[in-house]
């Protein structure tokens, strides 16, 4: 059986991701990249679809665990009536090849370890060919091959790989794990001591770059590593999470492959970086954004592959079982070939963040710009599935209409502060219309809210970026009122759902699903900007506490439960972590006065 979400490490090495459970077991792993074919899929299934597990031999979750400082190397130590034994896990920065690095320290005593690893490649469906290779392991399954290199005597038992052996204090046994395409020739293996020191300070230099000086320092500097571990070196684009399939609500059927780029996540993610200090993380988003919409401005899709790829199909994989049983386990995700409107205002509002900012600025940016604008001058008024992908028909979402409100204030000002030559005027009056629609169509005067979609008595948490995008200050009494409505009406034991699933038959889809982290940390935001910083504190406060004991957060969090739902570890929540801790730094020193709470 799988773990908790919550009990899963990250090791990475910017083009994939390992998880890591309690009891030292690698559960999930797509080599060589973070949307491949994984070869070990236990997350999502058993043991049987594939793991690495090194613990002791009498098992058990490890007593503690943590990263070394601002990094991703992990630390896992057992104490046991024999003695306390240390494993060291890390992903080095890819070189050659992608490599999995575990070291075994004898702490004290000699501690009985028991190795088991069970290579199960395409999610668990093939079994490799397995055969010696000199003093390590191969093993070959179409287009892939694993080395396994270690010192301990390896044995082959029921189609898995496992050695036992015992630790002493002072002692250290390596583990090391190498893919590479199997029409390859071998990798030079890495020597995994000099490999955890490199890795080790790879990540100490990357978070010196770090400017945040604010009060949540920890948390914050460790939400920027796991952004930065979401990132696929080679083209800058930023995964939304590591897994696939990983339930929203535990049991049930939404299950969404999240290894891919969204657009919708970019302004967001601009801000934390360029804020925080990378610039030059910021400009690799800015400029795999801009590879990847190039082409016809209505062909702008709501995701993208890690190299910019559109072909993103969705299919099932009947043979696992799904964590903890839900199912189906999809990879692909339908949701690319949908219409959402938002999206080229985020584009838009992406790019000017970033212009504003001070990187470097292309022609090409503007170029593109300019169409976008184009498109939406044109398409504006059509309904569409909005930022949560809705699969049940389209509608006139009033966040996307914001959003296309939003594009076009960024082309306004983008001639007005930079100079850039465009039809200012005209767009002028197309942003003045759609906002008196917006007024008019997606505002409830009774209710004194905002709604999510024109004629809708549901709401939507994406309401509270109104005031965030500028359509509307924050003092504003709509945004005030709206504020109030969603933090009551969509409050799930203190935490904000997206919406309410049942609301007007919107969503088309079957289930439920857990409070959505980062829809918290907008209220967070919202309650900073509306002058309750106290409350705001709080509830900031409380989401810091969900966080696992390595400070990671999924998509959502299921308050019955108290578990961490949703794919993992996810983009969107960290990006949420660290501009809600930029807002209230913002706002400091907070002592109540003048506050409303």
């Amino acid at each position: 059986m799988p773990g908790r979400i919550e009990d899963y490490a990250l090791l990475g090495d910017l083009q994939t991701a390992a998880l890591v459970g309690r009891d030292g077991s690698v559960d999930w792993l797509c080599v060589p990249r973070f949307d491949s074919a994984a070869c070990f899929a236990a997350l999502l299934d058993d043991d049987s679809a594939g793991h690495w597990r090194i613990a002791p031999a009498a098992g058990g979750p490890a007593t503690r665990r943590s990263y070394r400082g601002d990094t991703l190397v992990l630390d896992s130590e057992w104490d046991t009536p024999e003695g306390t034994v240390r494993i060291t896990d890390c992903m080095p920065p890819r070189g050659e090849a992608a490599d999995v690095v575990r070291v075994v320290h004898g702490v004290s005593g000699a501690v009985p370890m028991r190795m088991e690893l069970r290579l199960r490649f395409d999610y668990g469906h093939v079994v490799p060919w397995v055969r010696r290779d000199g003093p390590d392991l191969s093993a070959v399954a179409g287009p892939d091959a694993v080395w396994l290199r270690t010192p301990v005597e390896l044995h082959g038992q029921d189609r898995t790989t496992t050695a036992e052996f015992t630790v002493r204090a002072g002692e250290s046994v390596p583990f090391v794990l190498t893919h590479a395409p199997s029409h390859h020739p071998r990798p030079t293996p890495v020597e995994p001591v000099a490999a955890i020191v490199r890795t080790e300070a790879f990540w100490a230099d990357w978070m010196a770059r770090c400017t945040y000086r604010g009060e949540h320092g920890a948390a914050v500097r460790r939400s920027l590593l796991t952004l930065k571990a979401l990132t696929y070196a080679p083209t800058g684009g930023i995964v939304a999470a590591a897994t696939t399939s990983l339930p929203e609500q535990l049991g049930g059927p939404r299950n969404w492959d999240y290894r891919y780029c969204w657009l919708r996540d970019a302004t967001l993610t601009l801000q934390s970086l360029l804020a925080t200090g990378y610039t030059a993380e910021a400009t690799a988003w800015r400029d795999w954004l801009l590879r990847a919409v190039a082409g016809d401005p209505a062909d702008l899709q709501i995701m993208y592959g890690l190299h910019g790829g559109r072909r993103l199909p969705e299919f099932e994989v009947d043979w696992l079982a799904g964590y903890e049983g839900a199912s189906p386990v999809r990879v692909g995700n339908a949701a690319a070939g949908q219409f959402q409107l938002d999206v080229w205002g985020e584009v838009l509002d992406g790019l000017h963040h970033a212009r504003a900012a001070g990187v470097q600025r292309l022609d090409e940016a503007w170029d593109l710009q300019r169409a976008l604008l184009e498109f939406l001058e044109g398409s504006w008024r059509e309904p569409d599935e909005s930022l949560w992908e809705m699969r049940g028909g389209r509608r006139h979402f009033v966040h996307s209409k914001v959003l296309a409100w939003a594009g076009l204030d960024r082309g306004v000002r983008a001639v007005e502060e930079f100079g850039l030559p465009g039809p200012a005027a005209r767009w002028k009056a197309l942003r003045a219309e759609i906002a008196a629609e917006v007024l008019d169509r997606g505002f409830d005067a009774g209710r004194g809210t905002f709604t999510q979609f024109y004629g809708s008595r549901g709401l939507d948490a994406a309401l509270l970026l109104i005031p965030h995008v500028g359509f509307l200050p924050w003092d504003d009494p709509r945004v005030v009122g709206t504020v109030d409505a969603v933090a009551r009406e969509l409050d799930e034991d203190g935490l904000l759902l997206r919406y309410r699933p049942e609301t007007d038959g919107v969503d088309g889809l079957p289930g439920g699903e857990g409070a959505f982290l980062a829809c918290s940390f907008w209220l967070v935001d919202a309650l900073t900007g509306t002058g309750r910083v106290a409350a705001a504190r709080r509830l900031f406060e409380r989401l810091l506490d969900l966080r696992s004991d390595l400070g990671l957060l999924a998509e959502e969090y299921d308050t019955r439960a108290r578990r961490q739902v949703g794919n993992t570890p996810q983009a969107f929540s960290h990006v949420g972590l660290v501009n809600s801790a930029l807002r209230l730094d913002a706002h400091r020193p907070a002592t109540g006065e003048g506050e409303r709470a």
